[in-house]
């Protein structure tokens, strides 16, 4: 069957519709607003993703749903923005010059120093204070995690979070009394057609649905998938890459979803890390600390779990959690489909069991047992917004006389790809859920890896690391009485 083609991007940029027929694959929304736009309250800090200085609003019809989020500009490419409101600092502001609630907080509480973060802040406690007008100390401090103020000034910043509500109401700020308007408009610009926009060497498409993106993809394996971006993005702003043609997948609401079943859960490969985050902490809550440490808030918001798989990083954050989980990969070619268990999806180093033409359709987790013991560590040079050094991810199941019948160790960091520890998984299993047990797993490790050293970790420090954070799971995983015993019997030894 024939599909339909639009050659236009097609966006609302705060009260204005733009329509763009010629614009760049690799056009970032940052350069896109100041140097096309001239909108220039949108600063450009790292280009990277990082430091939260171009924060913009983007909201994106869902489910019928209208929802904003703070993304990074310098990382988002405009033609990911089809069918989207993009809201700036710049239109905050009423045309009489009068001061929005949070910048008015920011004003009052003094929250601004050299002022060059101020505008990324504002739009970040903007989307906060749409999601929650009143929200806790914790629940600001997680939504300023991708926002980096060079100042210092993050006290009086918390105090402005604080202070919104009792500046404006929530219900006549425009986003929302106009919220039946702004979906009118954004429902009348999904037209369903696929889109095409740019000719060869440099080109862009936004496929209908999920069986055209199977199609267009096996026809142009070569093309790059564009999901979030958090990554691809900085292939073209730090190492200037081709990455022509792009095929975006950020519209396609069949790769969105989240279907909870009996045994386990199935996301879709465009589910976002935000997206996700409800129903991962709500049937594996041992992974809400990691979660809230995978970037900030805008990096979860645009990043996709899928795509943490597909890109294959050995130092991914999902991979060692969902791996110890007994996750499975679905991969689709055109109209076939393949599943397999996670861990045999990494090959070697920047290398994955996917064909050319071969994408990432879904992911499904399985539920935890309910005898089994799980954990998941991240240890960086600084707790937010950072990459691992190492990542642990532990999950074990003790029999009734107190031997491990089942053990997973995974680790990222320690090797080309995300890895079990075959070595230490045997050495525990079988024996007793002690001390010693943890020692002679301890000792096996080094049998299993053989680390790298790089700017964040030599590898003395990662094998190191990966040993202690075994013996952190059982600890963690133990009773005081058992640990108590275990350390007994081992001074009187």
């Amino acid at each position: 069957m024939a599909v339909d083609i639009r050659n236009t991007v097609r966006f609302l940029l705060n009260d204005r519709l733009v329509e763009l027929q010629a614009v760049s694959p690799v056009r970032t929304l940052l350069d896109f607003l100041r140097l096309d736009r001239e909108l220039r309250g949108t600063k450009e800090g790292c280009a990277e993703g990082d430091c939260g200085a171009c924060t913009v609003l983007v909201g994106r019809l869902l489910g019928g749903r209208l929802k904003y989020e703070a993304v990074n500009a310098c990382i988002r490419f405009v033609g990911s923005l089809d069918g989207c409101h993009v809201v700036t600092v710049d239109a905050l502001a009423t045309p009489g010059g009068l001061l929005h609630p949070v910048q008015q907080a920011m004003v009052d509480t003094h929250a601004t120093q050299c002022g060059f973060c101020t505008p990324g802040f504002v739009m970040s406690l903007y989307g906060l204070w749409m999601e929650n007008p009143k929200p806790s100390v914790e629940e600001i401090e997680t939504a300023l995690q991708g926002n980096l103020c060079r100042c210092t000034g993050y006290a009086a910043i918390m105090r402005a979070a604080e202070a919104i509500s009792s500046i404006g109401d929530l219900g006549k700020d425009p986003l929302v009394a106009d919220r039946e308007a702004i979906c009118r408009e954004l429902a009348a610009l999904r037209d369903g057609k696929r889109v095409v926009v740019g000719e060869e060497p440099e080109r862009f498409i936004l496929p209908a649905s999920v069986d055209d993106l199977a199609k267009l993809y096996a026809a142009e394996p070569n093309a790059t998938i564009v999901a979030g971006a958090t990554d691809v993005g900085l292939w073209v702003t730090k190492f200037m890459r081709d990455i022509s043609p792009v095929i975006h997948l950020a519209h396609l609401e069949e790769l969105r979803r989240v279907d909870v079943g009996a045994s386990g859960m199935t996301l879709g490969a465009g589910v976002s890390y935000s997206e996700a985050y409800p129903f991962i902490i709500a049937h594996v809550p041992q992974l809400r600390e990691l979660w809230n440490r995978i970037g900030g808030r805008q990096v979860r918001n645009m990043g996709t779990v899928g795509g943490n798989i597909a890109n294959g990083s050995p130092i991914g954050d999902t991979p060692p959690a969902l791996i110890a989980l007994g996750a499975s990969v679905t991969l689709r070619k055109n109209e076939q489909r393949r599943v397999m268990l996670l861990e045999h999806f990494f090959i070697e180093y920047g290398k994955q069991d996917r064909q050319p033409g071969e994408f990432v359709e879904s992911l499904h987790i399985p539920f935890l047992a309910d005898d089994a013991r799980y954990a998941v560590y991240k240890v960086t040079k600084r707790l937010d917004e950072d990459i691992s050094a190492v990542c642990g991810a532990f999950r074990v199941s003790v029999d009734d006389t107190g031997r491990v019948s089942d053990a997973v160790i995974v680790f990222g960091g320690m090797a080309g790809t995300p890895k079990r520890a075959s070595n230490a998984e045997a050495a525990l299993t079988g024996r007793g859920w002690n001390e010693a047990g943890i020692e002679h797993a301890m000792k096996a490790l080094a049998a299993d890896y053989t680390p790298l050293s790089d700017w964040r970790a030599s590898a003395d420090y990662r094998l190191l690391v990966a040993k202690n954070l075994l013996r952190r799971f059982y600890l963690e995983t133990s009773s005081a009485e058992q640990v108590r015993l275990d350390r007994t019997v081992k001074m009187a030894v």
